[in-house]
Parts: structure tokens; C-alpha cells; sequence
């Protein structure tokens, strides 16, 4: 007697465990199955303090050139997302970026939202159109990318595996100082946003050097002796810099 209740005792427990197994990997798998992972987090190995200082919507004639003499001063590279559009008669600009020494990526060529974002053969046509008027003063195809307005509800998987078959690589950013939309905040403004990071060991920092960016030239200094005291490694975007994008759906 003793036996078969032992015996049904195994097989109640045989069941239960089944039963379990069967119902807890039903969450397991959602959470565990390989799925597309946009780059959003830092990648950074070796821990290192590194902050990419970015220029967008250049050249232009007065900005980028302070924002380049301040630069030099310093002895800091920064990375330049041009406009194509913007290029032309402004070539020297260009030539400067690239001579001293910094990096310099794509931003559309007419920067007009209800263009660039009208399909993705539009947006692609774009970035190769700026790649063009780059290669052309400088000789140079520039891959990494950078989307007006930021990646945020434009960029899918459909449209990165497009850029990824040109060699495009996207670059959003995870601080910013907000002068492409509030150009004429004050020094101490553009300073404490473009400082407010929260302990991040990798910061890409959006800022701008288009016509009416006078106060972030003024800001800038301040900026790169704040990183410049904490340890900080002032870096360009190139060919090695991981892919740095908003997470999408």
C-alpha cells in the first residue's frame, strides 16, 4: 500500500513539475528571445571618461569659425555634422574643419523636415547628396550620420538596415545644451545643461554653430575646462566609434 501511494506521489509530482515548466518560460521567452537592441546604452569597455563634442548645421561663415578658434585654443577635435546645402561658398570652412584635424559627418543636405522625412529614399538621397558635396572639396566620404531633430520617430529597422548597407552610421546623442531651439539662453544655461549628465562615462554633446549661435561659442570654453578638470577625454566620431541611436520600437 505504502508503495502505490509513493508511487502516486512520484507521479503527482512528475506532473506538477510539467505543468510548471510548461507555464513559467511563456514570460521567459518574451524576455530572453533575441530581439533587434538598438544601441542606446554606452559602449565603453575600458570604462573610460570620453566626451565627443558635436557641431551641427554648419558651416556657417562667423560661428564655425569661432567655434574652430576656440577649439584650436584648447587643443580639443570635435566632430562637425554639415549641412550640404550650407557647403557652397564656404568651402574654406570646410577645409578648415578637416585640416585641423577634426571629424566631420552628415546632417541632410536641405535640412527641411517635410523633406528629408517624406520617405526613406528621400532621406537617403539626402545624406548621399551632402556626402558628394563633401567628397568633392575634400575628398572624403564621410559614413557617420546624423538625423535632423534627432533619430526619435524616424528610425526603424527597415530604414537602419538601409543605411547599414550604404555604410551609414547613425549618432544621436545623450546630453545637449538645446541651443538649436533656445540659441539665445545664457552662458550659465547652455553650462548647466550641457553638464548635466548624471555620471555618464561616455557623452556624446549636441550643441550647434549655425548663424545665431553666438552664446554657445561664448558657453564653450567653460564647457571644455568643466570635462577638461573631471578627467574627461575629448574624442571625434570616426570609422571605430560605436553607433550611438534613440531606442525605437
Amino acid at each position: 500500500m505504502k508503495n502505490k501511494v509513493l508511487y502516486y506521489i512520484l507521479i503527482l509530482g512528475t506532473l506538477l513539475t510539467i505543468v510548471i515548466a510548461n507555464a513559467m518560460p511563456v514570460k521567459a521567452i518574451v524576455n530572453h528571445t533575441p530581439q533587434y537592441k538598438e544601441n542606446t546604452e554606452e559602449v565603453n569597455i575600458n570604462n573610460e571618461k570620453l566626451i565627443y563634442l558635436t557641431f551641427d548645421d554648419g558651416p556657417s561663415y562667423k560661428i564655425t569659425n569661432k567655434i574652430l578658434d576656440i577649439l584650436k585654443k584648447y587643443n580639443v577635435k570635435a566632430t562637425f555634422f554639415v549641412v550640404g546645402s550650407q557647403i557652397k561658398d564656404r568651402e574654406n570652412i570646410l577645409k578648415r574643419i578637416y585640416e585641423e584635424g577634426h571629424s566631420i559627418g552628415l546632417h541632410t543636405y536641405t535640412h527641411k523636415y517635410n523633406k528629408i522625412y517624406s520617405s526613406q529614399e528621400y532621406f537617403l538621397k539626402e545624406m548621399s547628396l551632402t556626402s558628394k558635396e563633401i567628397e568633392r572639396v575634400i575628398h572624403i566620404k564621410p559614413m557617420a550620420i546624423r538625423f535632423p531633430g534627432g533619430s526619435k520617430k524616424h528610425l526603424n529597422k527597415e530604414l537602419l538596415d538601409k543605411l547599414h548597407n550604404e555604410n551609414y552610421k547613425v549618432f544621436d546623442w545623450n546630453a545637449s545644451i538645446a541651443d538649436g531651439v533656445t540659441p539665445n539662453l545664457s552662458i550659465e544655461q547652455f553650462f548647466r545643461k550641457a553638464t548635466d549628465v548624471k555620471n555618464k562615462s561616455q557623452i556624446i554633446l549636441l550643441m550647434h554653430c549655425n548663424y545665431d549661435n553666438e552664446k554657445t561659442c561664448e558657453a564653450l570654453p567653460k564647457i571644455i575646462e568643466h570635462y577638461r578638470e573631471l578627467g574627461y577625454e575629448f574624442c571625434t566620431i570616426n570609422d571605430t566609434t560605436p553607433e550611438f541611436y534613440f531606442r525605437f520600437k
